[in-house]
């Protein structure tokens, strides 16, 4: 980079005085294309044009390309594109034709850092990490003799991601050749193939299963597409491919995953929901099965739940220690209702079954009303809802009310019905805790009373409202200063302190490249007061209850990420991602 930049010192696309403003800048700034583009020393354009013809000239790579820090490298790579008359594929938006995938040589395709992506009846679209490599296109030409190849331009990275992933379908061949012995062996009916027992299609799915534990998924997606079944993991709340197979793949590991699941086989046209359970490498795993039609095929998800995890402290969860002070305060309340709230995911169960395990006392009765059980607690009783017999959340809720219970958790509320029952327990003497569906901690309140609650009940009940996402933690093992946009600054400047840094992930082994390892809360946390009591019970508008809390002091989520990302837990493109309303 030192040498590019010194390039376009003698072609007087940057100034000496640039470079030694830069330096002498307090704090001093890295000489980077970054921070020249960021002090508006030299144009954006001018940089993508120039390194694109610096790729052109052979004088750097598109591996050296990717190496030069804060530049986005795909507008770059598609002026390239455009002057080679070649096309610019970006890999994970493709579908890629494992059928083609399969006819090339694997060590062919990792010597040359290429990755075949579809094949027509004239031609074969290949992209290449180096689209100047003339060896690597002739290499594979003359695989196809009779068809020539179209060279596209992608990442090299994103080449070499896709050749790993392809790899572990590589390791697994075997099990594949079996499945599909056994479709012919029973006609390619994939319901006879589940119901025959094929041990090769239960190895597969183990395969998978442990695959994703041991990435640290929290549920597997197995979908079939239109050339494909691509199986993908959610990791740290991100969705990630691990599989590729063909798509007569997809109707045998269907059919095996629903009858796990004690589903209907047959019963393609309607969603269906089951679970099953197994043991993985010692451990005993839940898994709850949802299948869904689509265009293709279906969809099915396994959520992972973990029987043996160890119940997060409400002190490790990740809040700041003024809203674990506020939030702790609620819970203690002798009666009342404490809200948490967030979209689906956000972990306020987990966030429950913590301040459940903080408060839970020999002398109290504590009943749970949930759907399913995701942690066994001891000393609490647990109560898990089933539609089928009709015990749904304010069935349920009306019996454990008839148990003398002094705490009570219900683990979502849906309907005004329930609602009502659990102000009605927490206007009794009862401490209600549960989650509800909203963005933010003061539009809980406008969402209870929507729901046809009177106000004078809400503001009586109401003692604390938790709203909470999950933000991706920065990996520890490759952690290293970064350099935000100046429009991002600028949004953010009002939380920030005088010269602040920001971190980033480089992305290495330890976090699977992707510069995140694990996740951690950021929240807000809203006390009822007794001003905000009134409030409510006037009829009180959004903006005028907001502005009360405010001079209470409240801190908003947005800034209690920023003060995360300044501490170096997580980015500020993550809190942007996540939280920014």
């Amino acid at each position: 980079m030192v040498k590019l930049i010194q390039m376009m010192l003698g072609e007087k696309l940057i100034t000496k005085q640039a470079i030694s403003k830069l330096v002498k800048s307090r704090p001093p700034k890295k000489v980077s294309f970054s921070n020249l583009v960021k002090e508006k020393m030299i144009d954006l354009h001018v940089v993508e044009s120039y390194l694109a013809k610096m790729i052109r000239q052979g004088v750097i790579t598109l591996d050296h390309l990717e190496t030069i820090e804060g530049i986005n490298i795909s507008p770059i790579l598609e002026i390239v594109a455009k002057e080679l008359n070649n096309e610019y594929v970006d890999l994970d938006e493709v579908e890629i034709d494992m059928q083609l995938f399969s006819k090339l040589p694997y060590r062919q395709l990792i010597k040359f850092n290429a990755m075949p992506i579809e094949e027509t009846d004239l031609n074969i679209l290949v992209a290449f990490g180096d689209a100047l490599d003339m060896a690597a296109r002739d290499a594979l030409q003359r695989i196809f003799p009779k068809k020539p190849i179209n060279v596209a331009i992608a990442k090299p990275s994103q080449i070499r991601k896709h050749l790993q992933q392809l790899e572990i379908n590589e390791s697994i061949k075997g099990l594949i050749d079996d499945i599909r012995t056994d479709l012919r062996d029973t006609g390619g009916d994939g319901e006879a193939f589940a119901e025959d027992e094929s041990p090769a299609v239960l190895k597969l799915i183990e395969t998978i299963v442990k695959s994703s534990i041991v990435g640290r998924a929290s549920d597997i997606h197995i979908e079939a597409t239109e050339k494909n079944c691509i199986v993908r993991d959610r990791i740290d709340g991100m969705l990630k491919q691990s599989f590729i197979f063909d798509k007569d793949i997809f109707a045998p590991l269907s059919s095996r995953v629903k009858l796990l699941s004690n589903l209907d086989i047959a019963e393609k046209r309607k969603p269906q929901d089951g679970r099953f359970s197994t043991v993985v490498s010692g451990r005993p795993f839940d898994f709850r099965v949802s299948t869904l039609p689509t265009l293709f095929g279906e969809s099915i998800v396994m959520r992972i739940l973990d029987k043996s995890k160890v119940m997060i402290r409400l002190e490790d969860a990740g809040m700041s220690v003024r809203n674990y002070d506020i939030f702790s305060k609620a819970i203690e309340a002798p009666y009342g209702i404490v809200l948490v709230t967030g979209p689906t995911g956000s972990g306020k169960t987990t966030t429950l079954y913590g301040a459940l395990n903080a408060i839970k006392d020999v002398k109290d009765k504590t009943i749970t009303v949930e759907d399913p059980v995701e942690y066994q607690m001891n000393g609490i009783q647990q109560v898990q809802v089933n539609a089928k017999v009709g015990l749904g959340f304010s069935e349920a809720l009306r019996s454990i009310l008839r148990q003398d219970p002094d705490k009570v958790m219900i683990g979502e509320i849906r309907d005004q019905e329930t609602l009502r029952i659990a102000i009605q327990a927490a206007l009794t003497g009862h401490l209600v805790l549960s989650t509800l569906h909203t963005n933010d901690a003061i539009s809980a309140v406008n969402r209870i009373l929507d729901m046809g609650i009177e106000t004078y009940l809400v503001s009586g009940a109401l003692v604390g409202i938790q709203a909470q996402r999950l933000v991706r933690k920065i990996c520890m093992s490759c952690r290293k200063e970064d350099i935000i946009s100046e429009k991002m600054m600028s949004e953010i400047e009002e939380y920030l302190p005088e010269n602040p840094v920001f971190y980033k992930g480089e992305g290495c082994k330890d976090c699977q490249h992707s510069g995140y390892a694990g996740r951690e809360m950021i929240s807000e946390v809203l006390p009822i007061t007794d001003a905000l009591s009134r409030m409510i019970a006037s009829g009180a508008s959004k903006e005028e209850m907001t502005k009360q809390a405010t001079q209470e002091g409240f801190v908003t989520m947005f800034e209690d990420g920023i003060h995360k990302a300044l501490d170096g837990n997580t980015t500020v493109e993550e809190i942007f991602r996540v939280a920014r309303l």
